[in-house]
C-alpha cells in the first residue's frame, strides 16, 4: 500500500510537470502570436502611410517639371539616308501607328515628320526629330538648356517648348556647342520668366537608390517615370567610335525614344544625371537605360557654355586595366587587383620624361584608380596647366609622379602613337635561323626586320629593331596571348632585343613555365602581352 502511494505521488507530481510544461508552452506561443500580431499591426500602420512616396514623386514632379523642355530638331542628312526621331525604321511600335500602304517596307509617315522626303536636286534632306532638354542656368534675358549631342547637334533649326506651352523658334534659339566624345550639347534661348532645374552630385549615388526620369517619349510632353540606379559606372559602347568617355549610370525607370536630353533626378529633385540611351532590340524601353552622370555633365556643360568646345586634359599615354590581365600584373611584381599599367609613353606630351612604359598608375590625386575609363575621364576633367598628383608602381616599389596636364589634341588618330628612341640605321636580314625551343614551345616564327618585312606589315623606321612575328601557330599560348604575325618584339621581359637572335637567346633564359612578357610594336602602337604556356 505505501509503495502504491509512492507511486502514485510521483506520478501526481510528474503530472503536474507535464501540465505546467503544456501551460508554459502555450504561454509562449501566445506571446510569440502576441508579438506577431503587433508586427502585423504596426506594418499595416506604416503602408497606411506609403502615400508619403506618391507625395514625394509628386512634389519632385512640380519641383523639376517646370524646367524641363521639349525640342524638335530639323537637321539635314545625306540624301536618300532615312532618319526617325522614334529611332529604327522597322520598329514593330511605329509599323502599329504608321502602317506600310504603299508596300516599301517603311511605316508611311505624316508629311514633314521626318520621312527623308525632299527635292530631288537637294544635296541633303530635312528630317525631324524630337528630345528633351533641362534648363540649368539663367542669365538676364537668356536660359541655358542642357540636352544631348545627338539631339541637338548639327542642327539647322530648333523648337524649344517650355513647360509652360510657349514655343520659342528662329533666332531665339542657338546650339552654343556639342560634344560627341560624351553626347552632349548646350542650347541658349532667349526668353523671361524661366525656371532652372538644381544640380545634384552624382558621386553619391548608389545601387538601389530611387531616381525619376523626365522627358517627351515618343513625342508625349512633360512625362515622367521612375524606377532605381541598377547600376553604376557603366561602359556600354555607345561612344567607343569617338573615343568618348563613358561611366553611365544604367536605371530601370522607364527611358524612351524623345527621352533624351532630358534630366534623372534623385528624389530631392536635384539633376544627378541626363537620360541619354537605351539598350534594346526592338527600338523601345527593355529595363535597360543609361544617363550621363551631372558631375560628368557639369564639366561638359561649363565648356560648351563658356567656349562653345570642350577643352580637355591630356597625359600622352596609351593605357590597360591591370584587372583584365592578372598574369601580366604578376609579371611586374604587383600584387595589386586594381590600377592602370602604361603601355606607351608618346613623344612630347606631358607624360614624356615623367611616366615610363611598364607604369602601373595605382592613385590620382590620392584617390586610388580605379580603372582606364576612371583615369581618362578624371584626366580630361583636368584643367591643361594644372598639376595631377600621381602614385606609380615602377621597379617593385612606389613612386610619386607630378605630371603637368597639356590640352587634348582635337583628332587623337592623328596623334603620332610612336614611342621614340627605337630607331636605328639599316635594314636588317630576314635569316632568323631554326625556331629556338622557346619559340616552338610559346608557338611562334621569328624574323630579323627587313624592308620587305616593314612593308608588309604596314611598319614604319621604328620598327626596325626587334624581332617580327612572321607566323603564330593557332591554339599556340602566344594565340591565345594575342600575339599575330605583323608585331615586333622588343623587349623579352626586361631585356631589349634588337634582332630575331637576341630574341631567342633572350627567350632560352626565361623559365616558361612562369610566363614571359613581352614589349610589342605594331602599327597601331605599342604594348605589353603576357604568353602563360
Amino acid at each position: 500500500m505505501k509503495g502504491f502511494r509512492k507511486t502514485a505521488a510521483v506520478l501526481a507530481v510528474g503530472g503536474a510537470s507535464v501540465a505546467a510544461w503544456v501551460v508554459g508552452s502555450n504561454l509562449v506561443k501566445d506571446a510569440q502570436f502576441a508579438h506577431a500580431k503587433e508586427d502585423v499591426n504596426v506594418t499595416r500602420e506604416q503602408l497606411s502611410t506609403v502615400q508619403d512616396l506618391s507625395t514625394v514623386f509628386r512634389k519632385v514632379g512640380k519641383s523639376v517639371e517646370p524646367s524641363v523642355v521639349n525640342i524638335v530638331v530639323h537637321k539635314g542628312v545625306p540624301k536618300g539616308r532615312r532618319m526617325l526621331p522614334f529611332g529604327n525604321n522597322n520598329d514593330d511600335l511605329l509599323k502599329k501607328f504608321f502602317p506600310d500602304r504603299d508596300g516599301d517596307g517603311q511605316p508611311d509617315l505624316p508629311e514633314g515628320f521626318g520621312d527623308g522626303a525632299g527635292p530631288e536636286d537637294a544635296p541633303m534632306d530635312q528630317v525631324v526629330g524630337t528630345g528633351s532638354g533641362v534648363i540649368m542656368e539663367t542669365q538676364g534675358g537668356s536660359g541655358f538648356i542642357l540636352t544631348n549631342n545627338h539631339v541637338a547637334g548639327g542642327a539647322t533649326d530648333l523648337e524649344v517648348t517650355l513647360s509652360d506651352g510657349r514655343v520659342i523658334k528662329g533666332k531665339n534659339v542657338k546650339v552654343l556647342g556639342a560634344d560627341a566624345k560624351t553626347d552632349l550639347a548646350v542650347v541658349r534661348v532667349e526668353a523671361e520668366h524661366l525656371i532652372t532645374a538644381k544640380w545634384g552630385d552624382s558621386d553619391t549615388l548608389e545601387r538601389g537608390d530611387w531616381v525619376l526620369a523626365f522627358g517627351s517619349p515618343f513625342g508625349y510632353v512633360g512625362s515622367m517615370t521612375h524606377g532605381i540606379v541598377s547600376a553604376l559606372n557603366r561602359q556600354a559602347g555607345i561612344l567607343s567610335e569617338k573615343q568618348g568617355y563613358e561611366n553611365f549610370i544604367q536605371v530601370d525607370a522607364p527611358i524612351n525614344p524623345g527621352n533624351s536630353g532630358g534630366p534623372l533626378t534623385n528624389i530631392h529633385g536635384e539633376v544627378v544625371g541626363i537620360n541619354t540611351a537605351i539598350a534594346s532590340r526592338s527600338g523601345s524601353f527593355s529595363g535597360l537605360g543609361f544617363a550621363i552622370p551631372s558631375n560628368q555633365a557639369k564639366f561638359v556643360y561649363s565648356s560648351l557654355k563658356e567656349r562653345g568646345k570642350v577643352v580637355r586634359g591630356w597625359l600622352g599615354v596609351g593605357i590597360v586595366d591591370i584587372a583584365k590581365d592578372p598574369g601580366l600584373a604578376k609579371s611586374f611584381n604587383y600584387t595589386g587587383e586594381k590600377g592602370v599599367l602604361v603601355q606607351e609613353t608618346f613623344t612630347n606630351t606631358p607624360a614624356t620624361g615623367k611616366l615610363q612604359n611598364g607604369d602601373i598608375i595605382t592613385e590620382i590625386n590620392g584617390k586610388p584608380a580605379e580603372d582606364v575609363q576612371h583615369l581618362r575621364n578624371q584626366v580630361a576633367s583636368t584643367k591643361p596647366g594644372d598639376d595631377l598628383k600621381l602614385k606609380v608602381w615602377r621597379d617593385g616599389k612606389y613612386a610619386d609622379v607630378d605630371v603637368k596636364i597639356g590640352e587634348q589634341p582635337e583628332d587623337l588618330t592623328a596623334v603620332g602613337m610612336r614611342n621614340g628612341g627605337r630607331n636605328s640605321p639599316g635594314a636588317g636580314g630576314n635569316n632568323a635561323g631554326p625556331a629556338s625551343k622557346g619559340e616552338d614551345k610559346l608557338g611562334l616564327r621569328l624574323s630579323t626586320p627587313s624592308d620587305q618585312l616593314l612593308q608588309q606589315f604596314g611598319l614604319g623606321e621604328e620598327a626596325k629593331q626587334g624581332a617580327v612575328i612572321t607566323s603564330v601557330k593557332a591554339n599556340s599560348p602566344a594565340a591565345k596571348a594575342g600575339l599575330r604575325p605583323g608585331l615586333v618584339i622588343t623587349r623579352v621581359n626586361n631585356q631589349p632585343v634588337k634582332d630575331a637572335q637576341d630574341a631567342s637567346a633572350a627567350l632560352a633564359k626565361q623559365d616558361l613555365s612562369k610566363g614571359v612578357r613581352f614589349y610589342v610594336l605594331g602599327s597601331d602602337g605599342s604594348r605589353f602581352i603576357f604568353v602563360e604556356p
